[in-house]
């Protein structure tokens, strides 16, 4: 008898083993359904299988070989193609996987802070914006804002088909320009929104590349001090102690009729911030760093404006660390010009706004660069103006002059 459960247990072993040990080719969520490869371009296809597996990757008549590294990582590069499709992309290793309705086109990154994840449902006419957004051939995806001092690999998303039901919470900025750049070149449009709303420049920043530049040291030794006196555990406790009395005042306040005190907000950790240096290249830019686009739009700068001098410096340095890890040359580089903002001022003083307004206007010292000036578009009430039409045919003008 103990024989016989001894075999049973040593076959369901072997029935599980297998299920659990199978190896299987794997590809980043940049790589779905519904993708837009950038044309003329040789794009580059990655994912990860067995350590030594040889990956083939197939679209039309190419094929093109990888063995996985000893950190189980492929690559391959497609040769260029024309605008078109749709392609089936097949990739064959451990296992077998289709990427279906792959179409080639103009691949566009839109990055930036809040302005530019300001979503399609806030801006102007969004109703009727939202009904007419019936563009099969543009596709879109979004990267979740995820902060990380790590190189992440992938991120939670898929590409998605342009329509009523999947545009209201993409970029406005992003889905406008698509659109005039479809529009007018009557190809295919992919937009990759990776944007975080009150992000500082120096988060979209490699950490190694901020530490090792003398110009930012100051800035990275603030940072070093805090990473090593944070204590979130006595910050949570006083954020506790604070809400405890408030309870208490608002009970007072009601007894007595009188208004309630403002509830407290709760902390954030300045360590899983979008403004940590490196957090959000490490966690947002990361996984797409090397997937094939025609260029970059960005509109931030207000989260800068309080140290509006070194953006000179800072965002030139972003711009081309970007495209020395993209590994695809000067691709071009559009950003938005802050907008106006606050009332007039009564007499002539010092602006920070303004000086951040030159810093940006000094970095199209950058070859292949342009900057749309939104200066009469602004809101003065309003950090976040509505017109994000105009602002997207600004940049779409730039884009469309290459």
């Amino acid at each position: 008898m103990k024989q016989i459960k001894v075999t049973c247990w040593l076959l369901l072993l072997s029935l599980c083993v297998p299920s659990l040990s199978r190896a299987e080719v794997k590809l980043p969520n940049v790589f779905t359904d519904h993708m837009v490869l950038q044309r003329n371009l040789e794009n580059p296809v990655w994912g990860w299988d067995d350590p030594g597996t040889k990956v083939t990757v197939k679209i039309g008549d190419q094929s093109h070989s990888a063995e996985a590294d000893q950190d189980g990582r492929w690559q391959v590069k497609l040769s260029p193609l024309p605008a078109g499709g749709p392609h089936k992309l097949t990739v064959a290793g451990s296992s077998d996987k289709t990427i279906s309705d792959v179409l080639v086109g103009e691949v566009w990154v839109c990055s930036g802070q809040s302005n530019m994840a300001w979503q399609v449902s806030n801006a102007n006419d969004a109703d009727l914006e939202r009904l007419t957004a019936n563009y099969p051939e543009i596709r879109l995806i979004t990267v979740p804002n995820r902060a990380s001092q790590e190189d992440e690999t992938n991120f939670d998303g898929e590409w998605k088909v342009c329509s009523p039901e999947t545009v209201n919470d993409f970029s406005a900025v992003g889905y406008f320009f698509g659109r005039q750049i479809h529009q007018t070149l009557n190809v295919p449009v992919g937009l990759i929104d990776n944007a975080w709303g009150g992000s500082a420049a120096e988060a979209w920043v490699k950490r190694d590349v901020m530490n090792n530049d003398k110009r930012f040291a100051e800035l990275v030794e603030n940072w070093e001090n805090t990473e090593a006196n944070y204590d979130a555990e006595a910050v949570n406790k006083n954020f506790q102690d604070q809400l405890a009395k408030w309870k208490e005042a608002v009970k007072a306040a009601k007894a007595e009729g009188k208004p309630q005190p403002p509830q407290p907000r709760a902390p954030r950790n300045p360590l899983t911030g979008n403004h940590r240096p490196g957090n959000l290249y490490g966690g947002c830019l990361h996984p797409i760093i090397g997937y094939g686009i025609k260029g970059a739009i960005w509109y931030q700068g207000e989260s800068n404006a309080n140290r509006a001098y070194q953006y000179r410096d800072l965002f030139a340095l972003m711009i081309q660390h970007w495209r020395a890890e993209w590994n695809q040359g000067d691709f071009p580089f559009y950003w938005v010009s802050l907008a106006d903002f606050r009332r007039e001022a009564e007499a002539p003083g010092e602006s920070d706004w303004a000086e951040l307004r030159e810093a940006q206007t000094m970095t199209l010292a950058l070859p292949n660069t342009g900057e749309a000036i939104i200066i009469d578009l602004g809101e003065a009430d309003d950090i976040h103006p509505r017109n994000k039409q105009d602002v997207a045919m600004r940049l779409a003008r730039l884009a469309l002059k290459q």
